[in-house]
């Protein structure tokens, strides 16, 4: 009987590839194990088991499997369907959704060992230089790797020098395959058994009456034991009684002690010390509204305002949920926010939370993996970033969207370009459970599918805690104060009385400016030349920190310049604004304050996050600077002023949802000040402070800036109103991106008519030497989603048969809003 398996191989192909197994294998695979595969000529790749079957592939030879990974399925049934849909909602490969959703420790890959040939007689005299320097090195050490060749030739692409070798047999290549998952061990030591007795210990400490230094750690083993009825620990032994690795391991040597290793987690949190807080008569009745929304329909918008107290409802809705033994996904859109969470939740519910998102290292992601995969005491509570929305639940019971308006729930690069929130909405559903979405500024598509639709529940609450006011907010015309001469800097005279008054009172401050570095451009006030990107259409970025100009899209560096690439005059200025000129300038107008900057420069590193929040939190920090990190739920309890250095960069930007997020950019960011007893000032700088936007932020109008901005999405057919979906054309040549993306929308137009935008070029065309073209398809709600797509599917398919067409990248993104 011949038995074969379909697989998903963790690469972007469209279709599953069919290997052979053995009758034995047969039995013992199950669906969502991992197998090591052989493809292509040398390649060994990770794949997983989708299907089980007796029929052999028509097209091609079935090769065999190398081996099988898993003893039990590291992926359920429910969750490569939920996947399927992934792939095919947001157009994108199998492969594509594995590669992102597995841990890589999980996806083994071969490495490429290059090794002598020992069986050929090779005259050294007919190698080139490089070919005779990897021949010479393979004498010295068994085996190289393509990273070792790279090294030892100072050259990036070793093929050429391979493929020569192996015409001449002069070497030949393995495949090794490595495993990257490794548990964490700890060291521990014990007395072994014969030293227990009296008579055999004192012996033993006469005999080390010459090494006082082991004398030590042996009696300060005894002193931990007695201290604590625990396993002691190799470093703790260390610790207490200064000694070395060296000495213990001579004890050892001795027989006197046993070391041992036992298996650890990597992340793990105390036991739970708060009790449920008493929730407030809003509260309670926003969460009774839950569950009466609960009861018709699948999912609920709570739009609650700024410190309105909605974390303590998900509490309680957790802990419902967790009496019932199901598991919770709370899904929040920034790293930096799970921080403060983590501290908040591990106090109701201790170990039984588990936080997954991309700064955790591969192994505490496997961790996190399996403890929900078994449906672990220790993750009855997954928190994390959008990524966890892809976890191999079994017993899911309720999902929690925090801050469900957040663009970052969004998936731009690489595919599947999925979209958090919609999908955790989908994940409910396959769970047959309730979502619960959560936002002080909703999303347009959430409001419009409660308010309109009548899709969604949805539960208003109005009041922050403890009653204490909206904060004030007041807009500062920099027109005027430019005018009058009342700025410093670029600090208007209302702002900097404020910080001074906030600082006197011993409150701390937020500033915020949605953009990193000092400045975004380096202008020659002779002639006017700024430096551009070699390889992005975009200017470089000044960063005074280390003095250098750099490219926010392709990482390119140089140093400052001194004079001008063009004129050669050394009369250069910044133009524009970033997070480190408003700190240089906050760090000479108020030299006795503390200053902390919150960009992506500055939380790069694993605990860079914590270590901000908490000095900010502890009131190390009086003056904290920050991007659109500042502004998604975080709580900071003493903050009384916040600042929006200027509003225009969000108004201007050439966006459809411009106006919406910069409304819920400055109304976050508001709600950060003044969460207690006094009521909090927001200034908000702009040129143009009478802009429809800003006025609505300053009354705190949410349904006034819904009615307007729906109006304009009606009128010019825009989401939620109509959907869509982006084409985007990409490759280094300009005049085959223009010939391509011409042919593209012509196909396009002849199967949507009107409803296809483009092609256009994006404000930054050019991206590390790419050039890229948009097309929309705008879809309106009568029209079939999959039909619309299929259409697409069949257009980019023909186009990729145009053999002048076939080098340029077509990137769909299915809702790319």
């Amino acid at each position: 009987m011949n038995c074969f398996i379909d697989v998903i191989l963790p690469i972007p192909l469209e279709r599953n590839f069919t290997y052979a197994i053995t009758p034995a294998e047969f039995e013992f695979l199950e669906i969502g194990m991992r197998v090591a595969v052989p493809f292509g000529k040398s390649k060994v790749y990770t794949a997983l088991v989708f299907d089980k079957h007796q029929n052999p592939p028509v097209i091609y030879e079935a090769k065999e499997i190398h081996q099988i990974l898993d003893d039990t399925p590291i992926v359920t049934i429910k969750q490569l369907e939920f996947w399927k849909w992934i792939a095919n909602y947001y157009m994108c490969t199998l492969g594509d959704v594995i590669r992102a959703a597995l841990p890589s420790a999980f996806l083994l890959e071969s490495e490429t060992n290059i090794l002598r040939n020992t069986l050929a007689n090779i005259d050294e005299d007919s190698l080139r230089d490089d070919e005779f320097l990897v021949y010479d090195a393979l004498q010295h050490q068994s085996s190289l790797s393509v990273q070792d060749l790279s090294k030892i030739l100072d050259k990036k692409n070793t093929l050429p020098v391979i493929k020569r070798l192996l015409e001449k047999k002069a070497i030949k290549i393995e495949e090794e395959i490595y495993e990257k998952y490794k548990p964490k061990l700890i060291k521990y030591v014990k007395i072994n058994a014969q030293y227990e007795k009296e008579t055999a210990l004192q012996e033993f400490l006469e005999s080390l009456v010459r090494a006082p230094k082991q004398r030590q750690i042996v009696l300060g083993f005894f002193a931990l034991n007695a201290a604590s009825s625990k396993p002691i620990k190799v470093s703790d032994l260390q610790k207490s009684t200064k000694g070395t690795v060296a000495q213990i391991k001579s004890l050892e040597a001795k027989g006197f002690f046993e070391v041992y290793h036992l298996q650890t987690d990597r992340v793990s949190f105390d036991t739970a010390t708060l009790k449920d807080k008493v929730l407030n008569t809003y509260q309670e009745k926003a969460l009774d509204e839950i569950y009466e929304n609960f009861k018709t329909k699948n999912v609920t918008l709570l739009h609650g305002v700024t410190s309105s107290g909605k974390t303590e409802i998900y509490v309680k809705l957790i802990t419902d949920v967790i009496a019932q033994g199901k598991q919770v996904l709370f899904l929040v859109p920034e790293i930096a926010l799970t921080t403060q969470l983590v501290q908040r939740l591990s106090g109701y519910f201790g170990n039984q939370i588990a936080v997954y998102h991309s700064r955790y290292s591969s192994n505490e992601r496997v961790e996190v993996w399996n403890y929900v995969l078994q449906n672990s005491e220790k993750a009855r509570v997954v928190l994390g970033a959008r990524s966890a929305v892809l976890l191999p639940f079994k017993d899911l019971g309720l999902i929690i969207i925090d801050e469900e308006h957040e663009q970052s729930y969004k998936q731009f690069d690489p595919a599947p370009r999925y979209h958090a929130r919609d999908t955790a909405i989908v994940l409910a559903n396959s769970f047959k459970t309730k979502t619960l979405l959560g936002s002080a500024t909703p999303s347009l598509e959430s409001y419009f599918n409660a308010i309109k639709e009548k899709k969604y529940g949805f539960v208003a609450l109005k009041r922050r805690f403890n009653d204490v006011l909206m904060p004030e907010i007041e807009l500062v015309d920099l027109k005027d104060k430019y005018k009058r001469k009342c700025m410093k800097g670029h600090f208007s005279d209302r702002m900097l009385m404020e910080m001074s008054q906030a600082l006197e009172n011993d409150s701390q401050i937020i500033l915020f400016q949605n953009r990193r570095g000092f400045a975004p451009i380096l202008e020659c006030n002779t002639c006017g030349h700024s430096p551009q990107c070699p390889n992005c259409d975009v200017s470089l970025t000044y960063h005074q920190y280390r003095n250098q100009l750099r490219c926010h899209y392709c990482s390119h560096q140089i140093a400052m310049l001194q004079k001008c690439l063009a004129c050669g005059s050394p009369d250069m200025d910044t133009k524009g604004l970033g997070t480190q000129q408003i700190e240089a300038e906050v760090q000479v107008l108020f030299p006795e304050a503390k200053v902390a900057r919150m960009d992506l420069d500055t939380t790069r590193g694993k605990y860079s996050y914590d270590r901000i929040i908490a000095n900010f939190e502890q009131h190390e920090v009086d003056i904290l600077i920050g991007t659109q990190m500042v502004t998604k739920g975080l709580d900071f309890r003493n903050v009384k002023l916040v600042g929006i250095m200027n509003a225009d960069n969000m108004l201007n930007f050439p966006d459809f949802r411009a106006h919406e997020r910069s409304f819920q950019l400055m109304q976050q960011v508001s709600g950060r000040a003044g969460r207690t007893k006094e009521r909090g000032k927001v200034l908000i700088q702009s040129f143009n402070p009478f802009h429809k936007i800003l006025q609505q932020v300053s009354s705190n109008d949410y349904s006034g800036m819904f009615f307007e901005q729906l109006e304009e999405r009606y009128n010019y057919k825009y989401p939620p109103i109509f959907r869509i979906i982006k084409i985007t054309l990409r490759h280094s040549d300009y005049n085959k991106i223009e010939t391509g993306a011409d042919w593209f929308t012509i196909a396009l137009r002849n199967m949507f008519k009107a409803n296809v935008l483009g092609p256009e070029f994006p404000p930054v065309a050019r991206i590390r030497n790419q050039y890229h073209k948009n097309i929309l398809v705008k879809i309106p709600q009568e029209q079939s989603l999959k039909k619309t797509k299929d259409a697409i599917i069949k257009i980019k398919n023909s186009f990729s048969s145009v053999k002048d067409f076939r080098p340029i990248k077509v990137v769909i993104n299915v809702d790319n809003y």
